[in-house]
């Protein structure tokens, strides 16, 4: 994986954050709509059922405060948690770039000794190599050579036995050392 890669998924997991960070406040924003809607839904009834009678409508109107001052705070806590998580979320980011950085630095220290341990070994067996291939075939060539003398020495030997015949004198006046 190279650093461009990683910093791809360093990105699309802040997006997945964010995107998640979204949702969460979407889901919020519904439910919190859906209950305010219910809750007027509920006021309304209540005021449409109450209004002949309406010393019942003010306990009614009572315990709907009541029930909205419950709703407040549980709602803020929920909003403060959601930012609470959102900035462990981007922390936690954070922390997983500065580490996944510190694995790329030593993936390429390792990379470079690899590199530098196997080109230091290739080099070792090529020079092996050329020694051993010098120390074979310099014996070789020595043996076909003296094989060689030795069929000459033979093929003379059973030459001149079968056809010995003076050396010719040859007039001397052209050779001259």
């Amino acid at each position: 994986m190279n650093r461009e890669t990683i910093e791809l998924a360093c990105i699309v997991l802040g997006a997945l954050a964010l995107l998640m960070q979204s949702a969460i406040l979407l889901a919020i924003y519904v439910g919190v709509s859906k209950g305010t809607k219910k809750m007027q839904e509920e006021i309304e009834d209540i005021r449409s059922s109450v209004m002949p009678v309406m010393k019942d409508t003010r306990e009614l109107v009572d315990s709907a405060r009541e029930l909205f001052v419950r709703l407040s705070p549980k709602v803020e806590s929920t909003v403060t948690d959601v930012s609470e998580v959102t900035r462990s979320l981007r922390a936690q980011t954070t922390d997983v770039e500065v580490s996944l950085d510190e694995i790329l630095e030593k993936v390429r220290k390792q990379a470079g000794r690899i590199d530098s341990m196997i080109t230091g070994t290739l080099d070792a067996v090529d020079r092996a190599g050329a020694f051993v291939t010098e120390t074979v075939s310099k014996p070789v060539r020595q043996l076909s050579g003296l094989l060689a003398g030795m069929k000459a020495v033979i093929e003379s030997l059973s030459s001149s036995n079968s056809k010995y015949h003076e050396p010719s004198i040859h007039d001397d006046k052209d050779m001259f050392v």
